[in-house]
């Protein structure tokens, strides 16, 4: 990798890349779809249970959140009501639509009002059109768990369909997820979402495949620390056997209640309990889940063995200060090896 010849290279770096790594994020829908419980539980620590004392939100509600070093997400909430709704399309088009990264509208499964849901949708999409027409778009079919279970793939296939046709120029490329508050499902969602904001992805994966390769890992996986949604992946031919094809949100769902139940026993906010490391050694395996840079951890699953889990902290600490630095600078360039320890 090129490394920069001198800090001042470092401290001048070009603003405009930096401003490039921030996105608006829209997250709209009708009133009672269910936007701003599913915000809290993704970026504010909540649980399921603790969101039904939430308020209808007002306007525009706005938050900042750091993912991952220097990429800021700019989200919107979006009050749904009709009043709200209304200017959005009218007086504040221009305000809320323009340089927006990420459309995510959310459709109540249980809405008796559908037809007029797309309708307004379309109106959104037609706007987004105007002002961001290289935005990504995402729909969510929410609150699925009302749904009997027979019934929920027919249906959402159903629903996708509909939303498909009123998207304008973006139906190419709209994505549509089946979601609840109550599973895996929305971390599903929201990973995969802000997965395509990410800068850098294909450098960070190419750390990541190295750093798998060197500790000859079933699988190594890189979570965003707050959020615990999943940046990257590295599978081997072992690993991807695994028959839980939906373990990383798994994983996020579960470690984010254990931090919150650390926080209900402690009687602490949920964002003082940053654990820094877990790991489990068996003897036909061992896990590590170790703190990786400021804004993530790294999972990984690798041969048994003593040795192999020390060598292996040893191989995590020196791709740590690799990917600092790639958090740091915004280096773009490949390493052709890290100098790991076999």
């Amino acid at each position: 990798m090129d490394r920069p010849k001198s800090d001042e290279h470092v401290t001048t770096m070009d603003a405009s890349k930096l401003k490039a790594q921030k996105q608006k994020v829209l997250l709209m829908g009708k009133s009672g779809s269910g936007k701003s419980s599913m915000r809290n539980i993704i970026f504010s620590n909540y649980v399921a249970k603790d969101v039904r004392r939430l308020g209808a939100t007002i306007d525009v509600e706005h938050s900042r959140v750091k993912f991952l070093g220097n990429l800021i997400l700019n989200l919107w909430d979006c009050g749904g009501q009709d009043a709200f709704t209304e200017n959005y399309l009218t007086t504040q088009k221009s305000y809320v639509f323009s340089e927006v990264g990420v459309l995510i509208y959310v459709f109540d499964i249980e809405s008796r009002e559908f037809e007029q849901d797309l309708t307004t949708y379309n109106a959104v999409i037609k706007a987004l059109e105007e002002y961001s027409p290289r935005a990504h778009v995402f729909c969510l079919v929410h609150k699925m768990d009302l749904v009997q279970v027979d019934f929920r793939d027919s249906l959402f296939a159903e629903r996708e369909a509909a939303i498909k046709e009123k998207s304008g120029r973006f139906a190419r490329v709209v994505i549509s997820y089946p979601t609840t508050i109550w599973d895996q499902s929305l971390y599903k969602a929201w990973g995969n979402i802000v997965h395509s904001l990410i800068p850098n992805l294909d450098v960070i994966e190419d750390y990541l495949g190295q750093l798998a390769e060197a500790i000859e890992a079933e699988e190594v996986i890189l979570f965003e620390r707050t959020t615990f949604l999943t940046v990257v992946s590295v599978t081997s031919t072992t690993g991807a056997q695994n028959p839980y094809v939906d373990r990383y949100e798994r994983l996020s769902n579960i470690i984010k209640t254990f931090k919150h139940s650390l926080a209900t026993f402690t009687s602490s906010s949920t964002s003082s309990h940053q654990f820094h490391d877990f790991h489990i050694q068996t003897p036909r395996f061992n896990v590590i889940i170790d703190k990786f840079t400021n804004n993530t951890f790294v999972l990984a699953v690798f041969p048994p063995g003593d040795a192999e889990f020390n060598c292996t902290r040893i191989n995590i600490a020196i791709a740590r200060d690799e990917f600092m630095k790639l958090e740091t600078t915004g280096d773009r360039s490949r390493q052709e090896g890290m100098g790991y320890t076999e």
